[in-house]
């Protein structure tokens, strides 16, 4: 049993990062807006009015608060982990530090798919502003090519495009991509102040009644299910091995982001609800629709374009998040080498990045939106409750590690991060659950199947033991 439980050793962590890491080309500027581009998107952009119509109503707001305050102790969490073991692979790799391989497998397991069906979520909602753009200047594609199978068509042709255009993008290389996803997050930022700006002179009160329409079980239901607008963090927590003095820049990147984030959603909330009633909200371009509804058209139409180039930048973060957890997860042998190496010209893990981009533009083009989104969430909810719980045992077992941010009050702080990720996840279907136990155990085989036999650790205890049996 041990051996399912065996731990990477933090010393050979950061050792193997110095002579393995990439390029580092990532600054705390950059980290920030890599966090604000990949947590700004889907979440505000389309699950804002797919939540207030089936779930919260008005007080979609306030899920968005109970998920802001959730994701606020977990990116605490993070941040130390960020400080202190600067490594690619995120959650991952910081629970084969402290809670054993078997679980730090699985966890790898599910982010793999979780930022893969982030990826397929968002793309979803951007090719819903990109079909909204196109009828705006009177173009209109055939209906069974935009729309999925549950919903009368054959593929929603334009989202697997854009998942695959922006695998293509990241393939190139980051110092390439990070200027083109600087540039997004400037534009997705400027269409949302454009929203607020425009969709607060025609707030009509009484859209806020009723404002808990479906209850307080509807609200933490929609809390559950935003959850993830606020996950782009543990996809920039990746690019650790690519970021100038980790330390500090990460911690930076990351706490600023979710503060930032967090004040916007609540704006864009009030807004959204005031200026259209939630039943109407059902769509993937809400805030475009809203603008519509009140006659700002032009509004509108500047709003898709901007979503059209903005959101792209979500794509590209979990993407990014999705081949480095891959990559990560082959350097320890738990999966087969072939996914760690490199190109010698990008340093790119090309064929991790493929396999993300072409699974998850598979799923955009056939899933439902709100499915994708409810199992991405299920996934992150976990993984971010064991991290949580990472904290306080690596305090206990490596006290005197080097932190350039540590998380107050500790354990009580991650016991709080614990608890409420655990019940946001209750809030999720029991279809979630089954998808979710499915894939953990699919996890497991592998684990048994093919990890737990080619581990970097295997291999290290086998030569050790051999060692002693030749000094014997």
């Amino acid at each position: 049993m041990k051996s399912f439980f065996r731990k990477k050793d933090v010393n050979s962590i950061l050792d193997s990062n110095k002579s393995n890491s990439a390029e580092r080309s990532l600054g705390a500027f950059d980290v920030t807006l890599m966090s604000i581009g990949a947590t700004i998107g889907t979440g505000v952009m389309v699950l804002t009015g797919v939540v207030a119509a089936r779930d919260a109503g008005p007080a979609v707001i306030l899920s968005f608060i109970g998920s802001a305050i959730a994701c606020v102790l977990v990116a605490l969490c993070y941040a130390e982990f960020a400080s202190s073991i600067p490594t690619s692979g995120s959650a991952y790799a910081y629970i084969y530090a402290s809670l054993g391989e078997i679980v730090a497998h699985l966890v790898g397991w599910s982010l793999f798919i979780g930022y893969t069906v982030c990826t397929a979520t968002v793309a979803g909602g951007w090719s819903a502003y990109f079909n909204s753009l196109l009828k705006e200047c009177g173009i209109h594609l055939p209906h069974v090519f935009t729309n999925i199978p549950s919903q009368g068509g054959l593929v929603n042709l334009p989202a697997i495009l854009v998942v695959l255009f922006i695998t293509f993008l990241l393939s190139r290389g980051t110092k390439e991509s990070k200027k083109i996803n600087n540039l997004m997050v400037f534009v997705k930022l400027g269409v949302i102040v454009l929203f607020i700006a425009v969709g607060a002179f025609y707030i009509k009160p009484q859209n806020w009644h009723p404002f808990m329409p479906f209850g307080s079980k509807g609200v933490f239901a929609g809390a559950a299910s935003v959850f993830l607008a606020y996950a782009g963090f543990d996809a920039v927590s990746t690019s650790a091995e690519e970021v100038k003095n980790p330390q500090k820049n990460l911690p930076i990147g990351i706490v600023a982001s979710m503060i930032g984030c967090t004040l916007i959603y609540i704006v864009v909330c009030l807004v959204l609800t005031g200026v259209t009633h939630y039943t109407k909200l059902n769509v993937g371009d809400a805030m475009a629709y809203a603008l519509s509804s009140v006659g700002q058209g032009w509004a509108a139409s500047i709003l898709s374009v901007g979503a059209v180039i903005g959101i792209l930048a979500v794509v590209l973060a979990y993407v990014y998040g999705s081949s480095r957890i891959l990559f990560s997860m082959s350097r320890d042998g738990l999966l087969p080498k072939a996914y760690s190496k490199v190109n010698k010209k990008t340093n790119v893990p090309v064929l991790s990045t493929w396999l993300v981009g072409c699974l998850a533009a598979l799923l955009a083009g056939v899933v439902d939106l709100k499915q994708l989104a409810d199992l991405a969430n299920m996934v992150l909810l976990a993984t971010f409750s064991l991290v949580a719980l990472s904290v306080i045992v690596l305090r206990k077992t490596h006290p005197k590690l080097e932190r350039g941010f540590k998380v107050p009050l500790v354990p009580v702080v991650p016991l709080i991060a614990i608890a409420c990720c655990i019940f946001l996840m209750c809030s999720l279907s029991k279809t979630t659950w089954i998808y979710f136990g499915a894939w953990t155990i699919l996890g497991v085989i592998v684990y048994f199947a093919y990890s737990h036999k080619h581990s970097s650790l295997q291999d290290k205890n086998m030569s050790e033991n051999q060692l002693e049996k030749n000094i014997a």
